[in-house]
């Protein structure tokens, strides 16, 4: 039995479980909602999920631990000189095995009865069902195959037998505790304080991991590049010399930081104006009829992905300012070279800023949104206009969440690739003119992961010490937020 064939019986076991105990709690209670300790609802509820909860973890339990079972069986059986092979050989035949038995699987019986154990027969009969192999079976490979669905066949069928009875049991026991007094709110509300306090956990633990994992390998990179040399480097040459040669490839951090502030300043200086503008006049100005048309259109460029935002850069504003350039320079020198580059910091954070533009716009429109109603009318109640209103009341009252809104687009701006990719280029270079291309930490992640490597070199391993350092620059721009924001907070709540 499959698993979503099991999950559904799982559904279908909840559903009857939980119309059975409601209809059971009304029947003891001769009709009266009145002499149930709780609605009826709640002891349907507290049934469904005895009948779906403990089978549900066991599914997932049996599901994470059985393939692990198996493959150590499987490989218990393999011959003893293949056993005396390296983790790394070893590691290639169990895969070799896994794809004959995902082969054997799609074959019939009569089939696999005919192919006995003739190695090229069944390399050429997999090649047919569309499960070719990199080379030809050894015939302890076929057994063990066998040996692989046979173990896999069972556990699915044990754990498929044990997950409906469970499912039952629980479903029995839950009908047969219940009495009018049995408090089956209580249960389900517990029950449910303890889910909403997992999914909380799982964001913890979620962030948690990714910064240990990448802690762990930048430890490794910091373990062959001292941590000075990377953090106060003003070079990005993480090429390693020719053989022979003693030099080891340069890890300066600091041209691409830089570049990242750059262009993330000056995509800032494009969205927040622009957006901040945008939601007032939308909050205070604008009509119903017309807000409700501008601001859906407005949003629709946070739908767009950003390699399209990319090519609008590579293919329409990098032209556009390098040609303006000329011109401007013929005109006033009649030397029309231009001095801005197609690919370069301003393109680059022009194109990002107007993608960031959405973000900044709705988020602060909601926030303006929803100052309380009476702060504007005692201003204007005042004397003051509306633009003094907006400018002395309306913008400090929603200072709080504004700011919290620009700090999501910062970070957005920080952690872009495609845009300052295509836009600005890939080298790293310590300059202040915004006519000129650089690059951003997250281009050079890209650039050392991309490729067939292993994560044994400072070539590869830079990249997390790269991405430790952005989670770091966030980090402080959460802590200064929230100082920003509880400050605020205590003046106008």
């Amino acid at each position: 039995m499959s698993t979503s064939i099991i999950l559904l019986c799982l559904v279908v076991f909840g559903a009857l479980a939980y119309v059975a105990a409601r209809s059971r709690a009304t029947a003891l209670a001769g009709g009266k909602s009145s002499a149930l300790h709780s609605r009826p609802g709640y002891y349907g509820a507290y049934a469904a999920i005895w009948a779906v909860l403990p089978a549900l973890v066991v599914l997932c339990v049996w599901l994470a631990a059985s393939p692990g079972i198996i493959e150590s069986t499987v490989r218990n059986a393999f011959p003893e000189d293949v056993k005396a092979k390296s983790a790394a050989e070893q590691d290639l035949s169990y895969s070799m095995v896994a794809t004959i038995g995902r082969g054997f699987n799609l074959l019939t019986a009569d089939e696999l009865a005919a192919l006995g154990a003739d190695t090229k027969a069944v390399q050429a009969k997999l090649n047919e069902k569309g499960v070719p192999l990199a080379g030809e079976p050894q015939p302890y490979m076929l057994d063990a195959a066998k040996l692989l669905n046979a173990e896999s066949a069972g556990s699915r069928l044990i754990m498929s037998a044990i997950v409906l009875v469970l499912a039952v049991a629980g479903a029995l026991y839950a009908l047969r505790g219940i009495t009018p007094r049995f408090r089956a709110r209580n249960r389900v509300e517990r029950v449910m304080l303890w889910g909403l306090l997992l999914a909380s956990s799982i964001a913890i633990l979620t962030t948690i991991g990714i910064v240990l994992s990448m802690l762990s390998e930048a430890l490794r990179f910091f373990a062959s590049v001292p941590p000075l040399e990377f953090f106060f480097g003003t070079v990005w040459d993480p090429r390693f010399a020719g053989a022979g040669s003693s030099s080891e490839g340069q890890f300066g951090l600091i041209p691409l930081l830089l570049g990242t502030l750059y262009i993330g300043f000056v995509a800032m200086l494009v969205a927040v104006p622009v957006g901040l503008f945008a939601a007032i006049y939308m909050a205070e100005y604008a009509s119903p009829k017309l807000r409700s048309l501008a601001k859906p259109l407005l949003e629709v460029l946070a739908g767009i992905p950003t390699i399209v935002y990319g090519f609008f850069a590579l293919v329409t504003v990098g032209p556009f300012l390098r040609d303006l350039s000329s011109q401007v320079s013929g005109l006033l020198t009649g030397n029309y070279t231009n001095f801005i580059q197609a690919q370069s910091v301003l393109t680059a954070g022009i194109v990002m800023g107007i993608m960031l533009i959405p973000y900044v716009s709705s988020l602060s429109d909601d926030i303006i949104t929803a100052v309380p109603r009476a702060l504007r009318d005692g201003s204007l109640g005042l004397g003051a206009t509306r633009s003094e209103t907006i400018k002395k009341v309306v913008l400090p009252a929603a200072l709080p969440g504004i700011v919290g809104a620009l700090l999501m687009t910062a970070s957005r701006a920080i952690g872009e690739t495609m845009i300052v990719v295509l836009a600005a280029g890939v080298a790293a270079r310590m300059q202040i003119n915004p006519f000129e291309p650089m690059t951003t930490v997250t281009v050079k992640i890209v650039n050392q992961l991309t490729g067939d490597l292993e994560f044994t070199s400072p070539q590869t391993l830079v990249a997390f010490a790269l991405g430790i350092t952005l989670f770091l620059i966030t980090l402080c721009l959460n802590i200064y937020a929230l100082y920003i924001v509880r400050k605020y907070r205590e003046q106008y709540e």
